[in-house]
């Protein structure tokens, strides 16, 4: 049976409770989609599904909470959450005294103990472009963005975020009596965040660059910070990072040059229609022992869907590397698309 819900003002909506969160609920309506209302403006709601009220104050964080948690059917009514079992009356809930009402399917996902391999969520891409005419050329392109969240449940505050990040470009274009042109371009790095509250955080972070135009071999980057979540709701969220850092740079030319610098950066995600995403990111990583190794970079795409998992991505990334070896670029800009592979 449908849940109902009837507001003060006496309209009347039928659908599903999708889960409530503090002083507000969400509610699908079979005419008006998912409409969030606050529980004062709520005068009856009756559901004969099984719901977990979670009381304020109860962290959910393994099976021993279990307890302390009522489970039943629900109906609201002046503020008060009535929780049966079996037809018996279980326990009252003032709406205020409750931090989240979700059905007992998501209860149940948040109690289970996860291992490191589940919960990814992310996208996979790959390329190949082969030419053979009046010239000669191959490239190839792979990146891959994966995020791990813990809780996975968007309704429970993190705890702990795993972020890896991986982008490779190469290629290589032949003519007859011309030198071969190379595109060489690497990036790996991942970050690890510890929540303080909801929206601040401490964070690690490990980056691994090299960049044939640029003339860097590799490019370590080892860094320890802050983040802030500046905006966070179901479209977007912007996050600023700041950090110290170590820095060793390698050459082709073989110099090596090691840096103390800081990290900052800013990234920012928005759900611009259904099934359209936009994402950006800036980072620039200043040196304090040598205020000339300036490096920076920045990225921009768009992601549409296309089929199930499938998505047309377009985008675009900049790098900037200020002290070069001489004869080598200081800027190098990719536009890449293709198609994705969105992980469940």
């Amino acid at each position: 049976m449908p849940d109902t819900l009837t507001l003060t003002n006496g309209e009347i909506l039928i659908g599903k409770l999708v889960r409530s969160a503090g002083d507000s609920v969400t509610f699908h309506s079979d005419g008006a989609g998912d409409v969030t209302i606050s529980w004062a403006k709520v005068k009856d709601f009756t559901s004969t599904r099984t719901f977990a009220v979670v009381p304020k104050g109860v962290q959910l964080q393994g099976k021993q909470v279990d307890g302390k948690i009522p489970r039943g059917a629900i109906h609201v009514a002046e503020q008060q959450i009535q929780i049966t079992s079996g037809g018996q009356p279980l326990q009252t809930v003032p709406t205020t005294g409750a931090a989240f009402v979700v059905d007992d399917d998501s209860y149940q996902r948040a109690l289970r103990p996860r291992g490191f391999k589940e919960d990814w969520k992310g996208a996979v891409t790959g390329g190949v472009a082969l030419v053979i005419a009046t010239q000669k050329s191959e490239t190839y392109t792979a990146a891959a963005h994966l995020v791990r969240a813990i809780p996975a449940e968007d309704w429970l505050e993190a705890r702990n975020r795993t972020l890896i990040n991986f982008l490779e470009s190469y290629g290589k274009i032949h003519q007859p009596d011309t030198p071969e042109i190379k595109t060489d371009i690497f990036r790996f790095d991942a970050e690890r965040d510890e929540y303080f509250s909801s929206r601040l955080y401490g964070l690690g972070q490990a980056a691994f660059d090299h960049n044939f135009s640029e003339g860097l071999t590799l490019q370590q980057t080892y860094s320890g910070g802050v983040g802030w979540t500046a905006v966070k709701s179901a479209r977007e969220t912007l996050d600023f990072k700041a950090s110290g850092s170590y820095i060793s740079q390698n050459f082709t030319d073989g110099t090596t040059t090691n840096l103390v610098g800081s990290v900052f950066g800013e990234t920012f995600h928005r759900d611009i229609s259904p099934g359209v995403k936009f994402d950006e990111q800036i980072t620039a990583i200043p040196a304090w022992n040598k205020t000339s190794a300036v490096s920076a970079n920045g990225g921009a795409g768009i992601t549409v869907a296309l089929h199930k998992s499938l998505n047309l991505n377009v985008s675009a990334l900049d790098t900037f590397l200020n002290d070069p070896p001489p004869g080598f670029k200081k800027n190098s800009f990719q536009f890449i698309t293709g198609v994705t592979y969105s992980l469940p």
